[in-house]
């Protein structure tokens, strides 16, 4: 077993520049003053939760610092907890250091992904591995040199022989262990794959050719992102001639799938998308509120999640208005329905994994069904994956992959096992949000919140749980007293001619922070909203998530 010297860094502020710099002079010391073995390598973990801005903080020279200073004696790897984190900085500089960037996600299984991270890179066989073969028998070779070899992981080299014939070529293998040097030589046979697996048939034609032709993009790919300005010119045109023309998805190329008999036509046509950096991190947000005593009518905001909580926000005055849904698990309730425009949202409720006799069974939302019958759109959003049906047209995205699908009436963006935005031309935008639960609770499963963001375009006959406010609500809040809950004052709500007690609460904005949210102020409306809403509740209750009555 080689030994390796760990050294972990953990910032948990923002200054990267300084910790990092401060490892490797700490290891280089160990170096010089012969307190590790000569033949020992060092490697750097480091552990941050934001983006650089304390001491050094344009990044691009902490970049240059951090490979000026290892100067390639050193491994490092960048672990970025949450999702403040720039991942691509820390993805570029792992990459110079001979490492690589992983993000941990802010979960109750946080501890299993840095533990699966450390299994990864805890036993090192080898160390600076090379493969030499014949440079008058090979060419276009991927990489061959590799920083290290851990347990339980493998190497891949491939090439193109410069003569088809060749049966037989010398390669020998270096490296370099804890006690010695290691030297592996032998010959290279050519096989063919039919004789090889003659039961087993590659759909996309040659395996070992498409198998080099990845191994080049990723490798191209690398020096896009940390070579030289006419290295990274270079190498983003060789990826993207490469990617055409084996048909890769990178992020530099699309997707485009049609149905054969309307080929080419861009009306019937998907693209799916690798989605950047930035655009998983552009999520939306919504103001904080405070709240006042007046009448006014308004175009809210609206939301629902949790338990689940309805929310009716007013940015423009500072005011929002909650209530509850208590109802068994498998509900479905019609949240909007819009007979003009032909857009339905329907959600079906689920319940905790099992009931803690001293508790109240809580339930949330863990199916969205989404119509737009003009467009003859068709939307499944359930914890584990997405459905999408555009006039014949089937698609599925998970949860994940950071994915993209583009159409002429629809463009979806889901962020991993984050978020789904939706924008239906001319008509709505909504984002779906995952809240992902540790899947060994004991009580809890994953579940959805689903917020809108533009739904001035509705008619004014959408109707629904949420629907109903879409284009406003008259109400006047006054005399405000002593509640139950000392920090919790009541009040009286005057609203579609009730006369309503309402009490000041708190619920929560998942959008900008999925584990923790967002704390907003709001008039809660107690028994399942009755006196605000319409009817009574059982009246959004449908038959089938894509049912309206």
């Amino acid at each position: 077993m080689y030994l390796f010297i760990y050294l972990f860094i953990i910032c948990l502020g923002t200054n990267i520049n300084d910790p990092v710099l401060h490892a490797v002079d700490m290891l280089n010391t160990a170096k010089k003053n012969n307190i590790v073995p000569d033949n020992s390598a060092s490697m750097i973990i480091l552990l941050t939760d934001g983006d650089p801005n304390v001491g050094e903080s344009r990044e691009d020279k902490i970049q240059e610092n951090v490979q000026n200073a290892i100067g390639g004696n050193m491994t490092l790897f960048c672990l970025g907890f949450g999702y403040d984190v720039h991942y691509g900085f820390l993805d570029v500089m792992a990459k110079e250091n001979n490492g690589l960037a992983r993000r941990i996600y802010e979960a109750s299984d946080a501890v299993l992904q840095l533990q699966g991270f450390y299994n990864e890179v805890a036993n090192v066989l080898l160390s600076n591995v090379d493969f030499h073969y014949p440079d008058d028998v090979v060419n276009s070779v991927t990489d061959s040199h590799f920083k290290q070899l851990f347990n339980g992981s493998e190497i891949v080299v491939a090439g193109r022989l410069n003569d088809i014939e060749m049966n037989d070529f010398p390669i020998e293998v270096l490296a370099q262990s804890l006690d010695n040097e290691f030297v592996l030589k032998g010959q290279a046979s050519a096989q063919d794959w039919n004789v090889i697996f003659p039961d087993q048939e590659y759909i996309f034609g040659d395996f070992t050719e498409r198998l080099w032709a990845y191994l080049t993009i990723q490798n191209l790919l690398d020096k896009k992102e940390k070579g030289s300005p006419e290295e990274k010119q270079n190498a983003t045109a060789e990826a993207l001639e490469l990617s055409l023309k084996y048909n890769f998805v990178t992020p530099l190329t699309s997707m485009v799938v049609t149905k054969p008999e309307t080929e080419g036509n861009p009306e019937d046509a998907l693209i799916a998308d690798k989605l950047t950096e930035d655009q998983r991190r552009d999520v939306p947000q919504i103001p904080s509120t405070s709240y006042t005593h007046r009448t006014y009518t308004s175009s809210p905001v609206n939301w629902v999640d949790s338990d689940p909580h309805f929310i009716i926000e007013f940015p423009d005055q500072n005011d929002t208005l909650c209530f509850n849904v208590n109802d068994k698990p498998g509900t479905i309730f019609n949240l909007i329905k819009d007979p003009l425009t032909g857009i339905t949202v329907n959600g079906q409720t689920i319940g905790d994994k099992k009931i803690d006799p001293d508790k109240t069974m809580n339930t949330y939302f863990g199916r969205f069904g989404i119509i737009h019958a003009k467009f003859g759109i068709r939307l499944v959003v359930t914890t584990q994956d997405i459905l999408v049906s555009e006039k014949g047209k089937l698609a599925k995205l998970f949860w994940s992959d950071n994915t993209s699908i583009k159409g002429p009436n629809m463009d979806l963006q889901v962020a991993k096992d984050r978020s789904l935005t939706v924008t239906l031309r001319n008509s709505m935008k909504f984002v779906i949000v995952l809240h992902k639960v540790w899947k060994n609770h004991p009580y809890h499963q994953d579940y959805l919140g689903f917020y809108t963001l533009d739904s001035h375009l509705f008619s004014q006959r959408v109707h629904g749980l949420l629907g109903q406010f879409f284009h406003g609500v008259t109400f006047e809040v006054s005399n405000v007293f002593q509640g139950e809950d000392p920090d919790k004052p009541d009040a009286n709500m005057f609203v579609k001619g009730h006369n309503l007690t309402v009490t000041r609460g708190w619920q929560r904005d998942f959008r900008k922070d999925v584990k923790k949210g967002e704390n907003v102020p709001c008039w809660f409306i107690h028994n399942n909203g009755t006196g605000l809403i319409d009817g009574v509740i059982g009246d959004y209750i449908v038959s089938g998530l894509f049912k309206t009555t």
